[in-house]
Order: C-alpha cells, then structure tokens, then sequence
C-alpha cells in the first residue's frame, strides 16, 4: 500500500488530535479558546475511531470538576451531564462470607464530586468543542503516523477501508486520508497503539520507570426502585482475589436507576490460570453485593485496560511535531481511583505548551508545564502507594496507612515498578482456579457479556491482533503458561482449539469480538501480540459507560 500514498487525499491543519476522550477534547477546546483570545485562526481537527464520540469511552466513574472547572467555568450552566453528586461513601473488605467497613482513605472521599458517564461527559465536551469551530471526524481510526524527512512528526494517516483478509482491496476500498499538521497530540489512551510506535522511535522511556496497567471491567445496570441509592459510591477489597492479587471493585449510583459496577485487577497478576472476567462474576454473588443487583436488568458491558503506574512512570512527553496527553502517558492518581480530571488537565497544558509553540517558543515543553502544575505534586505525593501492593494486600494496606497519615505523601524514597508481561509464573507452579458457572441473573458469560457491548467489525478486513511469531502461540504460551491469553481477555477473543486430522493445538483469534481493551497486548507474557487499529468504526458502541 505504500506506493498508493501519493493518492490519498491530504487535509492540513495546525493541530492534529488523535482521540476524542477528555484529554483530547480539552486540549481542543482550549486551543480554540486561545486562538478566540488573541484573535487568531487557528486549524484543529480532532480524530475518533468510535463510531461516534463516546463509543469506546469506558470509565467507573466518580468525576472530580477540578479541569473542568478551569476550562469551562460555567459548565453547569451549559449543560454538562453531571447531575448526579456523591453523597456517601464504603469502603469495604470483603471475606468469603462478610464485609467489612472500613476507614474511607482521604484520596478516596468524594464530597464535592460526581457519579458520572464519562461517555455522555465527552458527547458533551466535543458539542463544545464544534461550537468553538474544532472540526471532529469520528470513524477514522489513525494507522500511521507520518514524519517527514528530517523525522519530524507531521501528523497522521487514517487506515485504508475495504481491504480484505487476504490484504487485497475488495469493492469497498477507499484510501486513507492524510491528516497533515504543525503539531499532532497523541491522546490515543492507555496503551494506544500508535503511541507505542513514538515512545520507541523517540525512547520516550529511556531511563524512566516502566508502565504498569490493570484491566478494569464494568456493566451498567437498571435496578430495582427500593435498591436504588443516588450518590452512593462503593469500593471494596479482598474476596475473591487472594491477597497476593491487587484489585478491587466499585459500585455507583447514578440518577435513572442505573448503578454501574466494575472491578479492577493490576495485570502484574502471578497466576496464569486467574481470569479477570470470573473474578469479575463471582465479585457480583458476594452475599454483601448481590442484593444491590437482584431483580435488575444488566444494560452494558465493557473492558478496558488503564494505566497505574502513576508518577514514576510519567515518560519524557514531548517530541519534535507533537506531544502525548492522558491516558496515552498515563495520570491515573489510583489511590484516588480516578484519572480524568488529570487527564483533562494534561491537555489543557498541552495546548497551551502547543499555543506558544506555534507562535514561536521552540523551547516550550508540555512536560516542562506539567510539572509545574497541580497534576505533577497530586501524583507526586501518592506515588508509593500502588508499588506497596506488590507485597500483598496487607503489607500494602499497611504501608498506604503510613505514607497517607504519618509520611503525607512527602517519603524520601520512591518504590519502582517492574513490567507487568513478565510476572507470570509457569502454569506447572500455579493453582487452578475452578470458577463457577454463570446464573444468568447476577453472574454472565462471556459471550452474552459482548453481544450487549454491541462490538462490531468488518469481518473481511485483516486482523487487528498480530502475532509478532505465530509459532510462540504454542511453543511459549500454550505449552509454558497454559495459554492464559484464553482468560485475560474478556470478550473471548483468543482461543485454543484442535486441529482437524492431527488434533495439534492452535491459537483461533476472533478478532470480531475483540471491545479494544488493549489487555492482550499488555499482558501476553513474550510481548507477542501487537493490537493495531481495525477499520474506524469497528469495536464496542458503548452507549453511556
């Protein structure tokens, strides 16, 4: 396809931005308004591969206003779909059988914030945008990033459309398009496939911690009157991972009857035979829990993968022609269990680095800002508290105690985080885990789970999973780890069947299930598997997540 690139069409701006989530549309909407202030024009274009904005956004989510208070004062006035405050908050310890309360951590009190759908959230942020004049351009998934001959970023392309398995066009082909532009911002998200391509070729990590990740699931449910609590917000612990496992989960009341509920494992999980997913299920029949959900309706479902990493896992954030933002770096504060007002302000800074850039300031940096702002100390202070889980949930609990109440973040040391693909232990060492079979009531499969994700794609397109070595399916991860690609992925994309005539095992990838939660290409334990965009459009359409 190379030599047809002279033929795509080419379309020119002075900023690029790949991903409509909030750090993408805060860091357009804040172009605009300083482009507006000193009267200048200015060419923003922002690029989604949802099918609309919003449809692959998937967050818990109790939104702190700290970002959007300073980039859209009158927010409430305008409409914005935070309706609902936080009124209470649990914390809980959950054992096999009971629960218990709990102190609630200070990062994790929610006076003043809300229980949100960051998808309606963005729906919102880009109308503000549009009327600002940013151009959004949803179902256009960006492939590749363009350099131009000194290397220098220059924007990117979208993926060609029609081209079949087989890598020849079909009759729907259609070339991409050439985003051309003075500075790109890469807002992509955790684990965006094209930012893996920048953070390599420019050695974005080069002396800077690892990034660590979780894979967070949640459904969204329509529940009974009487079990229905607006502004309640509850997090738990323990029961069902064992202590060596760092998760919890959430549960939130938001207004309309509907409670989401979620739960977050760290993917520096040992056991090969763990099943994110499961665990997610058997979570939801806890005799503490399951009331919350008996008689009601599961509406959606989703997975995503975040980043936890936090502070020492910041990489370098700038390179020549752009910048990444969010969640594509990573700002998650995870004892506070929350990343979008952090990400929002990521983009605010990185537009206004961006700003003076174009006006001539070669020396202005977003890292530089960043680190002048309130996001740069708010992840400074926490940052010991996640790495302290790697020696167990009570040692962890212990320790966050200490840093939160005694050290108040201001610890002269900093732990340091280790990759998580390669924690996993031989299967031959592990402990199988025998999960229950689904109720169909409170607890589901996997399946039934992605056909309300409402997940589609093109099925005559070339796999978005790759396999870097397809031999490594079997020779590593069947044979040494008992394939646990078949349980970290929580749409049942990858699977283990038997080859007909000589009943050799291989690795099925159905690609059409895949929700674009990025697991597999963090988790899988030889870093095997690279996820690349399908065709824009293709994945989950989440409706309110």
């Amino acid at each position: 396809m190379g030599e047809d690139r002279t033929e795509r069409e080419r379309m020119e701006y002075d900023v690029v931005v790949v991903g409509a989530g909030p750090s993408g549309l805060a860091a357009a909407i804040r172009l605009k308004q300083l482009a507006l202030a000193a009267e200048r024009e200015l060419g923003v274009c922002v690029i989604e591969k949802g099918s609309e904005v919003g449809a692959h956004i998937l967050s818990g989510a109790v939104f702190e206003p700290r970002a959007l208070d300073e980039l859209i004062p009158d927010w409430r006035e305008q409409g914005a779909p935070l309706v609902t405050p936080a009124t209470e908050d649990r914390f809980l310890l959950l054992t096999t059988s009971r629960a218990w309360h709990l102190p609630t951590p200070p990062q994790m009190r929610n006076h003043g914030n809300y229980i949100i759908s960051l998808g309606n959230l963005c729906r919102w942020l880009a109308q503000q945008a549009e009327v600002l004049g940013v151009e959004i351009y949803p179902g256009f998934a960006a492939a590749e990033v363009l350099y131009d001959a000194a290397g220098r970023v220059q924007g990117v392309a979208t993926g060609d459309v029609g081209i079949g398995k087989g890598g020849r066009a079909t009759d729907r082909f259609q070339l991409g398009v050439e985003l051309v532009a003075k500075e790109t911002l890469f807002a992509e998200g955790c684990r965006g496939s094209l930012t893996k391509t920048l953070v390599e070729r420019f050695r974005l990590r080069d002396g800077i911690d690892p990034q660590t990740y979780a894979i967070g699931i949640k459904e969204l449910w329509e529940v009974t009157p009487e079990r229905h609590q607006p502004g309640l917000v509850v997090h738990t612990v323990g029961w069902p991972l064992d202590a060596g496992t760092y998760g919890g989960s959430f549960i939130y009341h938001l207004e309309n009857r509907q409670v989401a509920v979620g739960f977050v494992i760290g993917l520096d999980y040992k056991n090969p035979f763990l099943s994110p997913f499961e665990e997610f299920q058997r979570f939801k029949t806890h005799p503490a829990i399951r009331p919350f959900f008996e008689g009601g309706r599961r509406i959606a479902y989703g997975a995503r993968a975040l980043n936890e990493g936090g502070f020492q896992s910041i990489p370098r954030l700038d390179f020549p022609g752009g910048a990444l933002v969010g969640c594509a770096a990573g700002f998650i504060n995870v004892p506070k269990i929350k990343g979008n007002h952090t990400a929002m302000k990521s983009g605010m800074i990185a537009a206004e680095t961006l700003f003076r850039r174009l006006a001539g300031d070669t020396g202005a940096m977003v890292r530089r800002a960043l680190e002048e702002s309130w996001v740069w100390e708010e992840l400074r202070r926490v940052r010991n508290i996640r790495p302290s889980f790697r020696w167990g949930l009570w040692a962890g609990l212990g320790y966050s105690a200490l840093d939160t109440y005694v050290l108040r973040g201001a610890a002269p040391w900093t732990f340091h985080h280790h990759p998580d693909h390669l924690q996993l232990k031989p299967a031959s060492e592990a402990r199988r885990i025998d999960y229950p079979r689904p109720d169909g009531k409170i607890s589901f499969d996997r399946l039934s789970s992605v056909f309300i994700s409402n997940t589609n794609h093109e099925e005559d397109q070339p796999t978005h999973l790759r396999l870097r070595d397809p031999a490594k399916a079997i020779t590593v991860n069947y044979r040494l780890y008992d394939s646990p690609e078949q349980r970290y992925c929580p749409a049942g994309v990858y699977e283990i069947v038997q080859q007909t005539g000589t009943g050799d095992p291989y690795l099925q990838i159905n690609a059409q299930n895949c929700v674009h939660c990025k697991t597999c290409d963090i988790k899988d334990p030889g870093q095997n598997i690279d996820w690349v965009v399908p065709e824009g459009g293709g994945g989950p359409n989440y409706p309110n997540m």
